[in-house]
């Protein structure tokens, strides 16, 4: 089951909305990037539906930490410009309902100083009390504070936005690759372009090459450079556009799309296929061409003692990016800021109602037709990129989950990236020292353009299974994070 917990664009989010106000992307931050917010609407249809527990018990820890408060981090005080030390001027300046929450008494706290955050425990224990939570929050009280905080900012987000806002419950993407079933999210985000991209390889003789070589990685890139590049051209929401996702996905194309790759040589184009037509490239005069990716998200994955399996990825409302509504003790997630406002056609142009095309990607997977494990990532636009080597390196190799997490990865930044201004570079991949000086110069011998990165700074994967004959059940963590300070990675198995 795939959960779409995407925001949907306001009413009046058009292009012409945008440039009337003089500007040429969405914003990436404010009440402009701010659509309709879904993280709530989603996690609480999942508890519903599929918990174990009852909202108040569960929202009742969070009550307590924001009533008594928790202790500050270094890295949340500290992190290089996005802790509250390097956003104190930004908040005090533009941002009061940030800066009244993370700076009492308008100064920076120090580490280890409680922060509480009573409006949100106003916020949570409102809705806890509601007999219909759901609606407490979408057709109530916080409904009209968020719409009141949208009209003073001159924002488009109004209440009938979130009186009309659904979760929708869909059916997910998956392809099968030996006795393993890979599961992603619709085309509304870009994990199918990781099935893309694994479809290609096996149309070459994967487990013959060595995990790390320079066969594998050049074919891995080649394989992306093709998969993103239709991710560019065909995803959006699928409610408004007409995304020709069987096709991407079939047999047929996939071996049209294969036969571009030179095993050899490194190739410097953006090469859409032209799934309409179903032919392996796509006019050039009909390419969408690109004009860096983000950071802050965070990912979950959760495994019980049933083997019930999920997979969450929630980013969006960052410090940086969102001002806190003051009576409500939350910020708005500014997700809309991976629309486009032209061309017209674009498939993720920004139109009323619509969903923005996000990175988020997390995955559930199948072996030998059982739930076998659930991963996922922060990483922008080198999510997908991350999970499919890591997914490559257990069902392809069989490497252990710590095995497959900390064996070293890379990325290309060949396709446009999901934030404004889209810009790709292309030919450029990022990989880790760890793959050796043989295989980073035998990729630059093909024509690739190489950045030799620090090791251990090309991922940020979790990853938790479940083995449904033993009962046991396994996790692991990323030791890599330059974000640790505020995102540090662990796993917990009891």
């Amino acid at each position: 089951i795939a959960v779409n917990g995407n925001m949907a664009a306001p009413m009046k989010a058009t292009p012409e909305a945008y440039r009337a106000r003089g500007l040429s992307d969405v914003p990436d931050e404010g009440i402009l990037a701010a659509g309709a917010p879904a993280a709530f609407s989603a996690l609480l249809t999942v508890l519903t539906r599929w918990g174990t527990m009852p909202f108040a018990d569960v929202v009742a820890p969070a009550i307590e930490l924001a009533k008594k408060g928790f202790p500050l981090s270094v890295g949340l005080r500290n992190q290089y410009k996005y802790g509250l030390a390097a956003l104190a001027p930004k908040f005090r300046a533009e941002w009061p309902g940030s800066a009244q929450l993370y700076l009492p008494g308008g100064n920076v706290p120090e580490v280890g100083r409680l922060l509480k955050n009573e409006a949100l425990a106003r916020t949570y224990d409102y809705l806890a009390n509601a007999k219909d939570p759901l609606a407490a929050f979408y057709k109530g009280e916080i409904a009209a504070e968020i719409a009141k905080f949208s009209a003073e900012r001159d924002g488009l987000l109004e209440r009938g936005d979130l009186e009309r806002f659904e979760t929708r419950i869909e059916a997910p993407v998956s392809l099968r690759f030996g006795d393993t079933e890979l599961f992603k999210c619709g085309f509304w985000t870009q994990g199918p372009a990781e099935l893309q991209t694994i479809a290609l390889m096996e149309r070459f003789d994967l487990k013959s090459m060595a995990p790390g070589s320079a066969d594998y990685c050049h074919l891995l890139i080649e394989s992306m450079k093709l998969a993103f590049a239709d991710r560019e051209q065909y995803y959006g929401d699928p409610a408004q556009v007409m995304v020709p996702g069987e096709v991407l996905l079939s047999e047929d194309y996939t071996k049209l799309r294969a036969g571009l790759i030179d095993l050899r040589r490194s190739n410097r184009e953006l090469r859409p296929g032209d799934a309409r037509r179903n032919a392996a490239l796509l006019l050039e005069d009909e390419h969408f061409t690109p004009k860096s990716w983000g950071a802050g998200t965070v990912h979950v994955d959760a495994v019980d003692a049933k083997g019930n399996m999920a997979s969450f990825t929630p980013s969006g409302a960052w410090l940086m990016s969102a001002e806190v509504i003051p009576a409500l003790g939350f910020p708005l997630s500014v997700r809309m800021m991976t629309f486009y406002l032209g061309p017209a056609h674009h498939p993720n142009v920004v139109a009323p109602g619509k969903r923005p095309r996000t990175t988020l990607t997390p995955s559930l997977a199948f072996k030998g037709g059982k739930p076998w494990m659930t991963f996922g990532t922060m990483g922008g636009d080198n999510q997908g990129q991350w999970l499919l080597q890591f997914f490559l390196y257990r069902a392809a190799y069989g490497m252990s989950i710590q095995e497959a997490i900390e064996a070293p990865k890379l990325s290309t930044e060949h396709m446009p990236g999901f934030f404004a201004p889209h810009q790709g570079i292309p030919n450029r991949v990022r990989i880790e020292a760890r793959f050796g000086e043989k295989v980073i110069d035998e990729l630059k011998r093909r024509g690739h353009d190489v950045d030799v990165a620090p090791d251990w700074t090309e991922g940020f994967v979790s990853a938790a299974q479940y083995d449904e004959d033993t009962g046991l059940v396994e996790a692991g963590c990323d030791p890599r994070g330059s974000k640790s300070e505020c995102f540090p990675a662990f796993a917990y198995v009891w």
